[in-house]
């Protein structure tokens, strides 16, 4: 595991110099470069498998950082998670990846890899939250393009319609997520699956369903003996 980790990390510092040399398109760039850095983080979750164990489903995610000190022009980090779920337990591989350096997922990258047996499962279920930040930023946009009005007489109405479709968008579609509420200890961060429309979501969120789900057959069954 060790040298195919190697390789691959060997491979992505030579994607980013194909693109520093300009003998890559952008859009193929991002492309491999997704591809790739799935692929070592696949790696990095296989070390921790048993002789035995193998990966039945996984899901792949990515966060934006933003910093208030940062330009806008400026390309944000980006924190990873992805998720592997075996027979016995979803392990979990956190990172951020950094602008222009190529990804890692090692230390450098922050990277850590945890997990969560399916024993120590209470349950999984889908929590929702209104987009604040987004409605907020949509009506600070209408308020904007109303008080600048006679300013903005071209871009205001185009504003106004953003800013108001801002404000929908955000109040009326929450963001939702899977998260595993554990046994104790709880595992901090918790254990929380975004972008629950995707395949990968829905096949862990069955995995883990029905291994909790027979865990508490077990239990019941060897209490009742």
């Amino acid at each position: 595991m060790p040298a195919e980790a190697n390789e691959l990390r060997q491979e992505i510092r030579d994607l980013f110099e194909r693109r520093v040399r300009g003998d890559v398109r952008d859009k193929d760039f991002h492309r491999r470069l997704a591809e790739m850095s799935v692929a070592l983080s696949r790696v990095v979750a296989s070390a921790c498998l048993l002789p035995d164990e193998k990966i039945l489903a996984e899901h792949h995610l990515e966060h934006s950082h933003f910093k208030l000190n940062q330009s806008l022009l400026d390309e944000p980090e980006q924190a990873t998670v992805s998720f592997f779920a075996t027979e016995r337990r979803l392990i979990r591989v956190r990172g951020t990846l950094v602008p222009h350096r190529p990804v890692s997922c090692d230390e450098a990258d922050h990277t850590v890899v945890d997990d969560l047996a399916y024993a120590h499962m209470q349950r999984a279920v889908i929590r929702k939250e209104i987009r604040w930040g987004e409605a907020g930023m949509g009506c600070a946009i209408l308020l904007t393009a109303l008080l600048l009005g006679r300013v903005l007489a071209v871009t205001g109405p185009l504003l106004v319609l953003l800013g108001f479709a801002g404000i929908v968008h955000g109040l009326l579609f929450p963001t939702r997520w899977i998260e595993i509420v554990a046994r104790d200890p709880e595992p901090v961060p918790p254990f929380q699956i975004h972008g629950i429309r995707r395949k990968g979501a829905r096949r862990i969120l069955a995995i883990v369903r029905g291994a909790i789900t027979s865990e508490d057959v077990s239990t019941l069954s060897g209490g009742s003996g």
